[in-house]
Parts: C-alpha cells; structure tokens; sequence
C-alpha cells in the first residue's frame, strides 16, 4: 500500500498530435501498475465516450491515480491526467498542464512531429514541465528512431538522445516509462503553509449528485463535511465526498497536497463551478486565489435551433449540463424569423462545434439544426464606435461603417515537401499569405502562415488532408484584428429575406458563395404553383439568381376544338391569378432544405 509522502508523488500528463498512440499508452500504464484488472481492461480505457472512441480522438480530460513499485523498492503514487491532441481543444490541454509538474511528450516514429505536437509543447515549456520524450510505434516498418529523435532536437529544442523507444500496442518499452518519470519529473513543491487552496481543472455533471469537481491540491489538506469557497464565486457548499480516480471514481478520507482527485457537494448550477478557479475552506480561506487561466474566448459561432420548436426547453436544459462538462462553451438565447427560438453558441473551432451537435444528438436524444458557422468581426461606425458582431443578422447597414475587421490567424502547415504547389494552392484560394518555409528534414517542410479565421474554420482540415493525401497536419492561434472588405449576402426567397442562410463574407468570394447557396435552394425547394425566384444581395446589388419554375396545370384541356381566342382568354385569367398568387403566396421552405444548405456550406 502507499504511505503519503509528498516525495513519492509524481503528476503528470500526456501530450501528443492526434492519433499519436496516447491513450493506447495510457492502457498499457494502468495494466503495467495494476490500476485495472485484465478482465476489465478495453482498449481506450480512459476515453469514456462513444464519441472518442468512434473518431479516436479524446475530447474530455481524464485523471486516473496509479500506484507503481519502482525499482528503487519504493511505491509511489502516479496521477495521470489525459489531454486531448486536437487544436479545438487547447484549452483543455492548458488547464490539465497547469495541474502537472511534468509531462511525457509521445511522437510516432514513423510520422515524426507534428504541428499540434508543437504547439502542445510550447503550452508546457511555458508552463516549465519538465518534458519526457518518449517514441511510439517503433515496431511499425516504417519507424525511423534516430530521425525522429533529430527532428525532436531541432525542431522543438529538446534533448532526445535517452528518449524513450516503446511500441504501446505491443507492450514493449512501456516499464521504462515508469522509471523515466520517477526519474526526471519532480515531486510536487512543498507547501509553505497548511491552508487549503486547490485548483479546479475540470468538472462533469452527474443527473443524481450534481456536479463533480475534478481538483489538484496546492496545499492544505481536504476532507468529507469540510465547508469549502469558491473564490471566484464567493459560494460556499458542504462536501460530501471526496476521492481520487483509479479508473473510476475511488472515495477517500482525506485529499493531501500533491494528490488529484475529486469532490461532491451538492452544486446544482453549472454556473458556481468555474474551471482555473481556487477552492479554500470557508473558517480558514486562503488570501489570495491560485494564478488562474485566463477566460477561454471561443472564436466561432454558430446558431443552433431545436427541428421542432417543443423541443425548446429540453435543449436549454441539455446546453446547460453540457456547459458544466465543458467550460469552453458559450450560450445566448436568440430567436431567429425562419427557424424560431434557439441560442447562439461560442465554440473553440469546428470539430468542437461538431462535437457538441453529435453529443445533444446522442446523449439527450434531440433533434438539432445548426446554421452556417462564423466568427467575431469588429465594426467600426462612422461616428466611431466600435461594435462586435457575431451574427450576419446583426451587421449593420454599410452606409453607417467606417470600416470592418476580421481576425487573422498564424498557421504552421507541416507536409512533405512533394506537396508544396498543392499547399500554395489552397493558401492562395483561402486569401492566406505565406511568411516562412522551412525543411524540417529531407522530406517535410514547415510552412508558417497567416489566414483571416473565417476562411479557415469550415473545410480547411478536410481540404489539406486532401491535397496532401492525409500526410498534412497544420495547427493555429490567434494573431490580430486587420481591416477587411467584409459585406453581409443577403439570400432571398420569393423577395423576403431569409436570415438563416445571410452570411459575412469578403467582397472577392460574395458572388461564388452567393450562387452555390441559391443553386442547393433550387434543389431542395418544392415547386409552388407560381415561379419562385432565388437570389443572393449585397445591399440591393443582387449577385447570384435562380428560380423555380411553377406547377404547370393545364387550364386548356377542356377547351377542345374551337377558337384560339378562347384559350387565350384562359391563359390571361391564369397569369393574373399566378400573379395574385405570387403577390401573396408565402413559400414554407422545408426542414430539410435548412439542413442541406447548412450542411453543404
């Protein structure tokens, strides 16, 4: 059994591109320590969604405490929190770092690094983790170990030459992990006092208990009935349990500094917990709260509405659970012409976006459409206010702006050098400029770019993997505002607005886009029984037209034989009453033309 000593405890996490062989190494170190039983062991243990095990990705954070005898004959204890690979999510990947004082750096020998690798590892240089290098699937036949190791030192700066070389899948290599990160990361610090201050890196909801607050302890010491504050809320709850993580939830007498664990205490609202918040007892608080993460911006918005409008309550009950598993999503109640009332969300990218759609799709069983994604553009009036808009609907008319800006991003690209006019290509068509190549070895180059972020938000992902046959990987953050030509396309339906489908684009792509939207209109429209046209407008330029043409009857089938005038006379009074018909007929556009068009931008 392990006897607390604050020396024998190491906190580390795991940081890798995605599908870098990370969670499968996380098996192999919960088997290794025994943590888990092999009756009950699965591949992906830790990723305890469907979705992260269909796609292969981790999305949430997950901490599990290890017990392991070292070689040395001591046992210690080793918390393990997950982190996710994807770009979308960095700032789970912050707040999980932020509770660590090491982490293990896994690279695929046969894919070398990777653009996401890179920018995980600067989130913990900054953060001064001492990082452990460690090569997986070195006994694929196309792992090169020693050209990995170079890239390691020259790309990202680290000593490579005792990096560990292990196959995950096979076992091999994996024990000498263990002893690297007894080894090379540092206990926790000792605390200079006996006040408790813990740090919160996560939360989960649970239906029967409330919320679960997933917290690293600094210093103090955390028990069950203790009265505990959050400091950023001042709000004060009993605890009713407290435990550490061993896969599953493990209850506990006490929580010491250094260790990782959990605690319950009845919270309701998903708005008192907040992730990078500082959690002290209510009799002895702590002067001052933990230095914190700064507040997660999210830089893409889209609207989403519930197919049928009874729906409405349950999907705000389901965006507010949601809320609490993920601190990174942002809410407001909207109401839009076409679709009804639903909310608009902040999200951290696109996958996140869709992340968020499958899970209220599956885990509360809804059904959701999503309008086209955007992002914040400030808008200078002439009178010199500045205004911040996320919504095509609330762009106001050009005559009153003195100018628009958007936000710009810098990209790194990393491909083989075999595909670089492919890269060109794209950057070109995504209005991006090229600042920076270089080799990272004989065969890969890495480009450095800079992207206004509405161009590359929606397909960009999908477009490099294709253009590079899936070798591409590219990873962004954020730069600055610059001024662009930005304009609202207004799409019309039967001369009446639709606001569901209007969009902020720049001025050079508003007649391309604009006609890809009215030719998928046509197709999903059904016919009236009066010609309905389709157009895409820019103030009251119209850019883009189509139109469906009417039900045909055949008003002439009784009049057989006889004088022409007669069938005209019919032809006339029908023209009329079609134009009547227009002037009043209101054309429903289906559900599934929403979701079509929404699907296809």
């Amino acid at each position: 059994m392990f006897e607390y000593q604050l020396k024998n405890i190491r906190n580390f996490s795991i940081i890798a591109h995605i599908d870098h062989g990370k969670s499968t190494i996380a098996d192999r170190l919960l088997e290794l320590t025994q943590t888990v039983q092999a009756r009950e062991m699965k591949q992906q243990l830790l990723d305890d969604m469907d979705l992260e095990r269909e796609r292969g990705i981790t999305i949430k954070a997950h901490p599990v405490t290890m017990l392991y005898k070292a070689s040395d004959g001591q046992t210690y204890q080793i918390n393990l929190i997950d982190t996710p690979g994807h770009v979308d999510f960095t700032y789970e990947v912050s707040r999980s770092l932020s509770a660590c004082e090491g982490a293990l750096l896994v690279i695929d020998a046969a894919q070398g690094v990777q653009a996401q690798t890179l920018a995980n590892v600067h989130l913990a240089i900054e953060r001064d983790l001492e990082i452990v290098p460690v090569l997986n699937k070195v006994d694929l036949p196309a792992a090169d170990v020693e050209a990995t190791k170079r890239q390691i030192e020259e790309i990202i700066g680290l000593d490579a030459s005792n990096a560990v070389s292990c196959s995950a899948k096979t076992g091999i290599g994996v024990d000498k992990i263990l002893e690297e990160i007894i080894q090379l990361v540092p206990p926790p610090k000792s605390p200079e006092d006996d006040i408790l201050r813990a740090l919160i890196f996560d939360s989960y909801y649970d239906a029967y208990r409330g919320a679960m607050v997933y917290i690293r302890i600094i210093s103090g010491e955390l028990k069950k009935r203790d009265v505990i504050r959050f400091m950023s809320t001042n709000k004060q709850f009993d605890v009713n349990e407290v435990g550490i993580f061993s896969p599953d939830e493990q209850p506990v007498d006490v929580l010491r500094p250094g260790e990782v664990g959990y605690f319950v205490a009845n919270i309701k609202k998903s708005s008192d917990v907040n992730v990078g918040d500082t959690v002290t007892l209510q009799k002895r608080p702590a002067p001052a709260p933990l230095p914190g993460f700064q507040k997660i911006t999210p830089v893409v918005f889209a609207g989403i509405y519930p197919v049928d409008t009874s729906d409405f309550e349950a999907l705000r009950d389901a965006l507010v659970k949601l809320q609490l598993n993920d601190s990174a999503l942002n809410v407001e109640q909207e109401s839009s012409t076409a679709l009804g009332f639903g909310f608009r969300c902040g999200f951290l990218g696109l996958l996140h976006l869709e992340i968020v759609f499958e899970r209220l799709s599956r885990e509360f069983d809804l059904d959701i459409i999503t309008t086209a994604p955007s992002v914040i553009y400030k808008v200078i009036m002439n009178n010199g206010d500045e205004i911040s808009v996320d919504n095509p609907a609330h762009f106001p008319d050009l005559t009153n702006v003195a100018q628009v800006q958007e936000p710009w991003v810098r990209a790194s690209i990393m491909a083989p050098a075999e595909f670089l006019g492919a890269i060109m290509s794209l950057g070109m068509d995504k209005r991006g400029q090229c600042e920076n190549t270089e080799s990272v070895d004989n065969t890969r180059l890495l480009l450095t770019y800079r992207f206004p972020l509405n161009e590359i938000i929606t397909d960009f992902n999908d477009k490099l993997k294709s253009v590079t046959k899936g070798y591409g990987s590219y990873d962004y953050e954020f730069d600055r505002y610059e001024k662009g030509d930005i304009i609202k396309l207004d799409i019309r339906v039967n001369e009446e607005s639709v606001d569901a489908f209007s969009c902020l684009v720049h001025r050079s792509k508003a007649e391309s886009k604009g006609r890809a939207i009215c030719a998928k209109l046509k197709d999903v429209i059904p016919q009236q029984l009066f010609k309905v046209p389709i157009q895409g407008a820019i103030g009251g330029k119209i850019v883009a037209r189509e139109t469906i043409s009417a039900l045909a009857k055949n008003v002439t089938a009784k009049c057989y034989g006889g004088d022409i005038t007669r069938k005209r006379k019919l032809w006339e009074k029908q023209k009329k009453g079609k134009k009547k018909m227009r002037e009043f007929g209101k054309v429903s556009i289906p559900q599934e033309a929403f979701m079509r068009v929404l699907k296809a931008d």
